[in-house]
């Protein structure tokens, strides 16, 4: 459980991820872009504008990189209080659902049989390799998309190269046009067998549109049977 509910000055100096990535952020730390994205940071929160989530760099302690087998691509955190909890997607347990999370549990059902959880967090598929990233991992209050333009793109660039440079098979679910622009990219660092599946972002407002939707995309099924046929599994029950 996070003790936080929004981003804390000084939080990235001091955060902890798996060493595995150490050598990565470190680069993207000393770099002009991570150092222009840390003053924008900082500077935001000396203006007492709230920053979610507390913890921005969760997926990268919480998941290993030799540990990914599959990689779920989303644009940014939910924007709502107390709901983004540094996973994409996840929301800690007892928050209500946000309308994506719930169009998610409406995809694995008609995908998979599987029954909505009791929880929204997914830290059960982290556990597992499932690598839960957005193209920028940090948001302000009631203004979705408001840091996507300010360096993190960088740095979940150079993760999801990280990614697909490895040996290892590896998924990649790409959701909405912010996470469908990094194909191109991905497909050209990729050393090992890769599988790429794209959707829309499942929000309401593009769930069902074309030439993607995501409802009905069969993700979730895709997955397990390609990562199958390389010896690798992932059990989306989210049982605990």
């Amino acid at each position: 459980m996070l003790t936080e509910t929004c981003l804390q000055p000084g939080h990235l100096a001091r955060a902890v991820v798996h060493a595995s990535w150490q050598d990565k952020l470190e680069v993207f730390w000393a770099s002009d872009s991570g150092r222009s994205l840390s003053d924008f940071l900082e500077a935001r929160l000396a203006a007492n504008a709230r920053v979610f989530p507390p913890e921005p760099l969760r997926a990268l302690r919480l998941t290993a990189l030799s540990d990914v087998r599959v990689l779920i691509l989303g644009q940014d955190p939910y924007h709502g209080f107390g709901q983004a909890e540094g996973l994409a997607f996840s929301v800690q347990t007892g928050v209500k659902w946000p309308p994506s999370l719930r169009n998610i549990f409406k995809e694995r059902l008609n995908d998979l049989g599987l029954q909505s959880p009791l929880s929204g967090s997914l830290l059960p598929w982290a556990a597992q390799g499932v690598l839960l990233l957005n193209t920028a991992l940090t948001v302000e209050e009631g203004r979705a998309g408001s840091h996507a333009k300010c360096g993190w793109d960088k740095l979940t660039d150079s993760l999801m190269q990280a990614v697909a440079a490895r040996p290892q098979p590896c998924v990649f679910m790409l959701w909405g046009a912010h996470a469908q622009a990094k194909s191109a990219m991905i497909r050209q660092s990729a050393a090992g067998p890769c599988l790429l599946l794209a959707a829309n972002h499942p929000s309401p407002l593009s769930a069902l549109r074309g030439p993607w939707p995501f409802m009905g995309c069969g993700h979730f099924s895709a997955a397990q049977a390609w990562l199958a046929d390389h010896g690798l599994s992932v059990d989306w029950s989210l049982e605990a």
